[in-house]
């Protein structure tokens, strides 16, 4: 069927590998793209940067940098990177000689950061100068679309607006489909992209849990675990605290983020630890948890006011239902009530306290699929839960993109301040 085939295609595009919170890694792209035209470090960078990004790059750990936070550092350690093709990997190949450099080079204070004036969710422009020439780079809508590069005069790269494409696509999703999809198609091609997520996000989550990261919320939860549920938000979130804080295991990520691969999918792999559950089912639900996050996302956009991981631990949670055996009928109830008690979660920044966050979205979704099998829901016309799973999901996403707009700005203008 052509529109399932479109539905691998998402998949396979979505699920790629990135090292570090992608909002500073989409710095340190742009910034190693722009030394490369330059043909080498730049004198002097102006970097224009939309709100959304300022926020989520503010407070987070840069991977491979000794402990360095803040747009200017993740800008900074691009300029070392060797190859801006390791794409969301780019800092992966920074070596420990790198990080004086990087010091020396913020303390020299060449990198000014300004607000963008865009419109763009998205949106990273960098005006680099080195001896006589500068150069441009801009990325727009994806943390890994350079749209436009120039050198002096001369227009390198000027790509054409493939995110709207990319909604096309996204528009096509929906929960009965989704749920058809997961339980016939053939994984041969998928499979070794949902084994990677499973395994990468897993590990990550085994490393939290091992280590002193951040506010340490998966410890944490880890010390009062007593039920299945318990262990998956632990580490779940443990993932998150070694991801913000640094650490420089790579994740596999979905809508752009690494917190939201990580919540769609380390807490299947834990239930299906515990209930001894094949790979067959569990990468069948896996493909819910990571396409229900993507249908939730596409009317919202990768970044906003809303917090991305409540959409993905509603369909986390929905993914688990399936996993333990429940149909779509359970699937769509776990989702509306998962985000009947959790929207509204506002995201002002990616730090420690996003795996706080995941911990809750989690126990909202999961209290979501336990009403279902309790035979009670959250029902159309409460609040903004509408007639339909999918038309629940649009509620939401027109709350977290239009409703949240001025939302949005007021967190930034109160992170900022300080």
């Amino acid at each position: 069927m052509e529109k399932f085939k479109l539905y691998e295609k998402v998949l396979k595009s979505e699920l790629i590998v990135a090292m570090g919170c992608t909002e500073p890694i989409a710095l340190s792209l742009s910034s190693c793209r722009l030394k490369e035209v330059l043909g080498g470090i730049p004198d002097a960078i102006d970097a224009y940067i939309c709100g959304n990004i300022i926020k989520n790059a503010k407070s987070v750990t840069v991977p491979n940098t000794n402990g360095l936070t803040g747009l200017k550092s993740a800008i900074a350690a691009g300029l070392f990177a060797k190859d801006s093709k390791l794409d969301l990997e780019i800092l992966s190949d920074l070596e420990p000689s790198n990080i004086k450099e990087i010091e020396k080079l913020l303390a020299n204070e060449i990198i000014k950061v300004d607000l963008a004036n865009s419109t763009k969710s998205l949106y990273i422009k960098l005006v680099g100068k080195r001896g006589n020439d500068t150069a441009t780079v801009v990325i727009e809508d994806l943390h890994n679309n350079i749209t436009q590069i120039k050198l002096n005069d001369k227009v390198l790269l000027s790509k054409e607006d493939i995110y709207k494409e990319k909604q096309k696509e996204y528009a096509n999703l929906n929960v009965n489909d989704i749920y058809e999809f997961a339980n016939t198609w053939d994984l041969t091609e998928l499979e070794p992209y949902l084994t990677r997520q499973l395994e990468y996000n897993y590990n990550i989550a085994v490393e939290g849990i091992r280590n002193n990261y951040g506010a340490r919320v998966g410890k944490t939860l880890l010390s009062d675990a007593k039920t299945v549920k318990d262990l998956a938000k632990a580490y779940t979130a443990a993932a998150s605290d070694a991801r913000m804080a640094g650490c420089d295991m790579p994740v596999v990520i979905v809508s752009g983020s690494g917190n939201q691969g990580i919540t769609a999918s380390v807490p299947l792999a834990v239930y299906a630890k515990e209930y001894n559950i094949g790979k067959d089912r569990l990468l069948r639900a896996l493909i819910i948890s990571n396409l229900v996050t993507l249908e939730e996302k596409s009317d919202i956009g990768r970044l906003s006011a809303f917090c991305g991981v409540i959409s993905a631990g509603a369909a986390a949670s929905a993914g688990i239902a399936y996993l333990l055996g429940g149909d779509l009928s359970a699937i769509s109830h776990t989702i509306v009530n998962g985000l009947a008690l959790a929207s509204g979660i506002i995201c002002d920044g990616a730090k420690s306290s996003c795996a706080g966050k995941i911990a809750l979205a989690l126990e909202s979704g999961i209290l979501g699929y336990q009403m279902y099998l309790n035979d009670t829901e959250f029902k159309a016309g409460e609040g903004i839960i509408k007639h339909g799973v999918d038309n629940t999901i649009k509620s939401v996403g027109r709350l977290a993109r239009q409703g949240m707009k001025e939302t949005d700005k007021e967190i930034l203008k109160m992170m900022i301040e300080d």
